[in-house]
């Protein structure tokens, strides 16, 4: 690995991009940051585990690039979802990183949904603006259509939202509604049908607790 390749990994493997009690809208606007695919749930509670056991930056490049514990194609891939799931979990407590790493898999994959909102308000407004929209119409499905009105909509709420290509915004798109699917609002990213997740009481609390007012608004959508 080279030198500059190696500072990129140490910024990347020991900075904290943001502190719990940050606003939803982190950089003041949308952003093209979940591109990267659904929760990640498995590569979660390893990342989790990390941050848990507050483990120092040579410890972080060993588990990540040496060791490839996120088992990915190369370390480019395994840095860059590390710094993706680093930045959601960070956006919360160790009580969360807890249900992220020790919970069942529908407990970890809302904890991780509830970072992941926090992180990221294009995924948390589609959530509390147009999916909460088609509860109310009663809509049996959720379409595609339906996301790409939504981030025309986005320009309006953000006029230095940047300008996206077509093949960007279908990536962000799936990579929506599989985190919807996993978070239990589509039963499948093929048929989309519209359910409403019963959210574990323990997100609930931690959300309560710690005044996520916004995240819980987004994540109870469907309840």
């Amino acid at each position: 690995m080279t030198s500059s390749s190696q500072g990129k990994t140490s910024a990347v493997l020991n900075s904290r991009s943001t502190k719990a009690g940050a606003s939803p809208a982190l950089s003041g606007g949308y952003r093209a940051d979940l591109t990267a695919g659904s929760l990640k749930i498995t590569e979660s509670r390893v990342i989790a585990d990390l941050l848990l056991r507050d483990v120092n930056e040579e410890a972080w490049k060993q588990a990540i690039v040496n060791e490839n514990v996120l088992k990915a194609r190369n370390p480019e891939t395994a840095i860059r979802l590390t710094r993706l799931i680093r930045q959601r979990l960070e956006t919360m407590t160790s009580e969360l990183w807890e249900m992220v790493r020790d919970g069942t898999v529908v407990l970890a994959s809302q904890a991780v949904l509830a970072a992941a909102i926090k992180h990221s308000s294009l995924l948390g407004d589609f959530l509390d603006l147009a999916v909460r929209d088609q509860y109310r119409r009663f809509a049996q499905t959720l379409t595609k259509k339906v996301w790409f009105d939504f981030l025309e909509d986005c320009h309006g709420r953000d006029p230095k939202m940047p300008q996206w290509n077509e093949s960007s915004e279908k990536r962000m798109g799936s990579s929506v509604f599989q985190i919807l699917a996993q978070g239990g609002y589509i039963n499948d990213t093929r048929s989309m049908l519209l359910q409403r997740p019963r959210i574990a009481a323990e997100v609930i609390r931690y959300l309560e607790q710690y005044k996520e007012d916004y995240v819980l608004r987004c994540i109870t959508v469907g309840t």
